[in-house]
């Protein structure tokens, strides 16, 4: 079977007779409120306070019931926190704000300042200090800010005391990061998994408040003696609803991971090398696949700008077809829920024979974004697989060259003006071959068909003639030296990295 150059998922729900009723990949994203509805349940919480007390932000006691975290009807005034525990330095707070207020930006709002704290430990209850708590607050006054955004992951709790006491949605980086994924996701896999990102992020941190927390009467009805109780709150309807809706997208994707799992079975069965561009987010991946390609992927100077795995089949120099996979973009800190939701989605770079990581060579700390990629490639267990670095945007900075002499094997190249592409394709096509077995054989002259099968095997290293017989030494797979066992004699080590 040979597999498709796409990486296209057909949405047909999987029929194994037990599951007649299981919910099809195409209806992933039918609302909650149609699923209420028909379970007459109320809709969701309504907590946004009137107009003129309202700072707009879109989560929390102080937001409404928007479907992001961050308002998009307007551009919401930003501030942001960051915190410098040890052994980090200010220096590399900075850093991560301004990263942050990138992401801000890419979601949509305005950053109007930042906070910045050194402590030796969190402070339970508000992630930072009662005088620095003070002390944003009164910032948060003087610029009139919707919503105060944290570099680090806030507990539920201190999310609650922190809004309870600026007044305003108090949300994290985790949240930005989620809030840019729901705006860009594009299939419904993507759209999917994002949302099932966010449902598990927003679970322990609803609440309610005020009168609302009772709106369904309870007890026995009838009977002068009958006892009422405040029967079943408002938020634990909405838990239940989230809960449902949480298990109704696992549901989904795990019918769409065993779509992709079909795939793969065909793409190894093909035995046509797989190659996944890695890397951090707008490295320019999508730009190399497509001059690599011609896949036509969406190309933007953003971050996060696309989220699906596309697959498309390169060939190489040497004669040989392999499939190249562009993959979502990484960043430091990128939110456990969202590694977790898109792991259908990232295993193709654990699968993968060799991973490209595509290195912005412009970026103010390349080897930080390195180390937040292999960060991100060791919790999906792709630590292991062999790794080409690859240093993007060389027509932009000299820094590109300077890289490669520091990373022996590495290559510099150019996605947009096509600079090193050859030498790319080269070094993709040498690590692939280094990865097989250089086995020798024994052809009997009359055999021209074995020496052809040899040929389409694998990588013929040297062929000469002998006295009994054509000696060939080939780079074969375990599968091409199962096939030509017979012909297989004493020769070299085997040479596989």
């Amino acid at each position: 079977m040979t597999p498709d150059d796409g990486d296209d998922i057909d949405l047909e729900p999987i029929d194994d007779g037990d599951h007649a009723d299981r919910i099809h990949p195409a209806d992933l994203l039918a609302s909650l409120d149609e699923d209420d509805a028909a379970d007459g349940e109320d809709g969701p919480l309504d907590l946004r306070p009137p107009a003129d007390e309202s700072h707009r932000g879109a989560f929390g006691d102080y937001g409404g019931s928007s479907s992001g975290f961050i308002e998009r009807t307007f551009r919401e005034k930003i501030l942001l926190v960051g915190v410098t525990l040890p052994p980090a330095l200010d220096d590399d707070t900075e850093a991560s704000l301004d990263e942050l207020e990138l992401l801000v930006d890419t979601a949509g709002a305005d950053v109007m300042g930042r906070v910045v704290q050194r402590r030796n430990r969190p402070e339970p209850a508000t992630y930072i200090g009662k005088g620095k708590v003070a002390e944003l607050k009164e910032l948060a006054v003087a610029v009139d800010c919707d919503t105060v955004v944290f570099d680090d992951e806030l507990s539920p709790s201190q999310q609650n005391n922190l809004e309870k006491q600026l007044g305003r949605t108090a949300i994290d980086r985790t949240a930005v990061i989620l809030d840019i994924f729901a705006q860009n996701a594009t299939s419904q896999e993507g759209k999917a998994q994002v949302e099932l990102a966010m449902h598990r992020y927003r679970l322990p941190r609803l609440r309610g408040k005020g009168g609302s927390l009772s709106q369904q009467a309870g007890g026995a009805g009838g009977g002068l003696g009958a006892r009422r109780g405040p029967g079943e709150t408002q938020l634990e309807v909405d838990r239940r609803r989230v809960l449902r809706r949480v298990h109704t997208l696992e549901d989904a994707l795990r019918d769409i991971t065993r779509h992709r799992q079909t795939q793969r079975k065909a793409r190894q069965r093909s035995r046509t090398a797989h190659v996944a561009l890695v890397g951090y987010t707008n490295a320019g991946k999508s730009t190399l696949l497509n001059r690599l390609t011609d896949a036509d992927v969406l190309v933007e100077d953003r971050l996060f700008a696309t989220l699906d795995a596309t697959t498309r089949r390169l060939e190489l120099p040497g004669g040989e077809a392999v499939f190249a996979t562009d993959t979502v973009g990484f960043v430091r800190k990128l939110p456990h829920h969202l590694v977790q939701a898109f792991r259908s989605t990232l295993d193709v770079a654990a699968e993968a024979d060799l991973l490209v990581h595509v290195v912005d060579a412009s970026a103010p700390d390349p080897a930080l974004q390195m180390a937040s990629v292999r960060e991100v490639l060791d919790e999906i267990d792709a630590g292991e697989v062999p790794e080409l670095l690859c240093f993007n945007k060389r027509d932009l900075t000299e820094e590109a060259k300077r890289l490669v002499d520091r990373h022996s094997g590495s290559v510099a190249v150019s996605g947009v003006t096509g600079e090193g592409i050859d030498e790319l394709l080269e070094a993709i096509g040498d690590r692939l071959r280094a990865m097989t077995d250089t086995v020798a054989l024994l052809v009997p002259f009359a055999r021209g068909d074995v020496l052809a099968e040899i040929h389409r095997e694998g990588a013929v290293v040297s062929e000469e003639a002998g006295d009994d017989g054509m000696h060939v030494t080939a780079r074969l797979d375990d599968v091409g030296r199962a096939r030509l066992a017979e012909f297989v004699v004493e020769g070299p080590a085997p040479t596989r990295h």
